[in-house]
């Protein structure tokens, strides 16, 4: 399964409405997946080519910083996803997502280490770690 299963496993666990990709970079494949299934997606980076790239794609993106976010653009979202994030951006997800008290789902890159707060939940052979601030 590629990495649009991610876009599925959402699709089965978070009911249709806003969905944020955090630090989308030039990989589209999750966030056009999860507009053909009627959410509405929410993409956010740092880097403005990365922006313009998924503007070009069709994808309501915004120029953000995880570390210092407006929280504002977040507001109304159901859940916060990443998809191979650099490990310098996982904490402020997770940060983002408890702020927000909504769940985050990361598809880690092959050999990254378990996010710590997280757990791996296989879906369909894909590796995701969750982290539900409402669970403890």
């Amino acid at each position: 399964m590629g990495v649009e299963g991610l876009a599925e496993f959402i699709a089965e666990t978070v009911g249709r409405g806003k969905v944020v990709e955090a630090g989308i970079g030039f990989h589209l494949k999750v966030a056009l997946r999860l507009k053909e299934l009627g959410y509405d997606v929410l993409a956010v980076d740092w880097n403005e080519k990365a922006i313009e790239n998924a503007k070009k794609a069709g994808i309501n993106a915004v120029r953000d910083d995880l570390f210092r976010p407006r929280l504002e653009l977040y507001r109304g979202a159901k859940v916060v996803y990443s998809v191979r994030p650099t490990p310098e951006i996982v904490a402020p997800i997770l940060r983002l997502g408890k702020g927000l008290k909504v769940p985050v789902y990361i598809l880690p890159l092959s050999g990254d280490p378990r996010v710590r707060g997280t757990r791996l939940v296989n879906f369909r052979g894909l590796a995701i770690y969750v982290y539900n601030p409402k669970r403890k």
